[in-house]
């Protein structure tokens, strides 16, 4: 689905201006981000991109503010895998599904919950956790050692917006 000038001028100033702000909350460990690395689908580049998400015993609950389209998501399902850092902590993706509107919402608590119906949210998936056996504990995962991703951070696969899912 192509992009509206608009939107892709959107994406650009955010992601100049309140994705670097974000990416090094979400590195901290501090606020409501996470950050998300990926690899680029075309590039093979890593790629971070700050989120807020929400903990289920799953994994995590992203909303696509943006839609569908942005490149962290599309490179997330082209390459079956991601890493969240999430409160200072890393945790292996190995998958990304749909997620049910009502659930989505939910996952994120009051007053977020209420301000994603209020703005009609609808779009939620799940960042499957990858656990090393099925008796693991759902809210282990390694420590985060470092947030450093070949200098890309804040940057989308060559060189297109890195919006994330957030509510921002």
């Amino acid at each position: 689905m192509a992009m509206g000038w608009f939107k892709r001028g959107w994406l650009t100033l955010i992601k100049h201006t309140l994705n670097p702000l974000t990416l090094r909350a979400a590195r901290r460990g501090g606020g409501p981000f996470a950050l998300i690395r990926h690899t680029g689908r075309k590039s093979g580049k890593v790629f971070e991109t700050p989120l807020i998400l929400a903990r289920v015993p799953e994994g995590f609950v992203a909303e696509l503010t943006y839609g569908p389209e942005v490149n962290w998501y599309r490179n997330v399902v082209a390459a079956g895998r991601a890493t969240v850092v999430w409160k200072g902590r890393e945790y292996e993706v190995d998958g990304i599904e749909p997620f049910e509107t009502e659930t989505g919402r939910r996952a994120f608590g009051p007053p977020a919950s209420w301000l994603l119906k209020l703005l009609r949210r609808h779009e939620f998936r799940l960042l499957h956790e990858a656990r090393a056996g099925s008796g693991s504990n759902p809210g282990s995962g390694t420590a985060s050692g470092s947030s450093e991703a070949g200098g890309a951070a804040s940057r989308s696969d060559d060189g297109g917006p890195a919006a994330s899912g957030s509510m921002a």
